[in-house]
């Protein structure tokens, strides 16, 4: 009996310890998911696209989006440091920094001093760098990923700001403030002089497999989808990542939908979701990239919400909304953050714009910053 007892004694130990073992075994391996770290950084970002803008995309396309593969999913908060209600530049300017600062700033904080972007730190560390946008590449969003300025509407200061850089891919529109200067500079012949290839059509530029790249295809914005611009975004984020990724090191690329905000302000909701829907294919090349790959992140996020939209009726079926707008300019409510890969569930929950640069920034371990995955 007294052996039985010991048995049985041995068993209930052997059992504990095999429970213990494994649970350990399970929070090492969910440990060790978390800590992993991405290579590459896509933040795509839906300029004025709040979640009824999302909405709406997914509606219109009869409940198809890319976005829908996205398992973490939080919240941005977008005022400015003086306003609830931010700007592009002010909104950019927390995503690119980590500084909160005045409407129409760019790259610069509340005192006007210029704050390093994390395109320029990714630079530093030998990491490729792009921008796409499909306004001018000069416009508030993209030239707060590069530009020092006080005011957004400077647009060739903002132009002359790229020749100071290393960036490696930009495409967008803006050739004028590149080419037809007040100051009679030619940025044009000096980016090629810095090794740029420069070209001005999307078939030219997606033949480009390597090497630097200034793709400037618009004198000044890219016209709207329904207006002809055809599927330039998401060959231009194609191409981008294509030439970055050619870096071992990895890459950062920042990819904007531009019109998603301009058709807010004209309060045209077809507007809104037919950018959104090809916002959505751009996002569609960064997923097949980083499927591929393994170790990208892929960041969708906005830098404040357009026009107030309210949804009040629709057919997925259909593809069609009935839809109002609050306001013709922007609003302060908070903006969705969608993000897939290494690190992805760090972008869980409600966090400020400016904690996004930081969080992008400690994958990255950049400027001395110390990842600090969520446990």
């Amino acid at each position: 009996m007294k052996f039985r007892k010991i048995c049985k004694l041995l068993s209930l130990v052997m059992i504990l310890a095999l429970i213990c073992m494994n649970g350990l075994a399970q929070k090492r391996k969910t440990r060790s998911s978390l800590e992993k770290l991405p290579n590459n950084i896509i933040l795509m970002i839906g300029d004025g696209m709040g979640v009824a803008q999302v909405y709406s995309g997914l509606t219109v396309n009869h409940g198809q989006l890319n976005l829908t593969g996205f398992k973490s999913i939080g919240f941005s908060k977008t005022y400015s440091a003086t306003d609830y209600t931010t700007d592009s530049g002010a909104g950019a300017t927390a995503l690119s920094t980590g500084n909160k600062t005045y409407n129409y700033a760019i790259g610069v904080d509340k005192d006007s001093v210029p704050c390093k972007t994390i395109l320029e730190y990714a630079e530093e560390a030998g990491l490729s760098t792009g921008l796409v946008s499909t306004s001018s590449i000069t416009h508030a969003t993209p030239a707060a990923f590069i530009a020092h300025q006080p005011f957004r509407d400077d647009y060739e200061a903002i132009a002359a700001d790229f020749l100071k850089t290393d960036i490696d891919v930009f495409i967008g529109g803006g050739r004028q403030f590149f080419s037809q200067r007040k100051d009679q500079r030619d940025l044009l012949k000096e980016l090629r002089q810095k090794g740029y290839q420069v070209v001005f059509s999307m078939d030219s530029i997606q033949n480009i497999r390597q090497g630097k790249l200034a793709g400037l295809n618009a004198p000044d914005h890219n016209p709207a989808v329904v207006q002809g611009r055809g599927d330039m975004l998401p060959r231009a984020a194609e191409t981008a990542i294509n030439i970055l990724s050619n870096n071992k090191k990895g890459f950062f690329l920042m990819v904007e939908g531009s019109h998603i905000d301009w058709g807010g302000h004209a309060n045209n909701a077809d507007y809104v979701a037919r950018e959104v829907i090809d916002f959505d294919n751009a996002i569609g090349k960064a997923m097949e990239f980083a499927q591929k790959d393994g170790n990208t992140l892929v960041i969708v996020t906005a830098d404040h919400e357009t026009g107030g939209l309210v949804l009040l009726d629709g057919s997925f079926e259909k593809g069609t909304i009935v839809a109002k707008f609050a306001t013709t300019s922007h609003s302060g409510t908070m903006v969705p953050v969608f993000a897939w890969g290494p690190g992805a569930e760090n972008f869980q929950g409600i966090q400020e714009n400016t904690e996004i640069f930081g969080k992008m920034m400690s994958l990255l371990k950049l400027g001395g910053v110390t990842p600090n995955p969520q446990e």
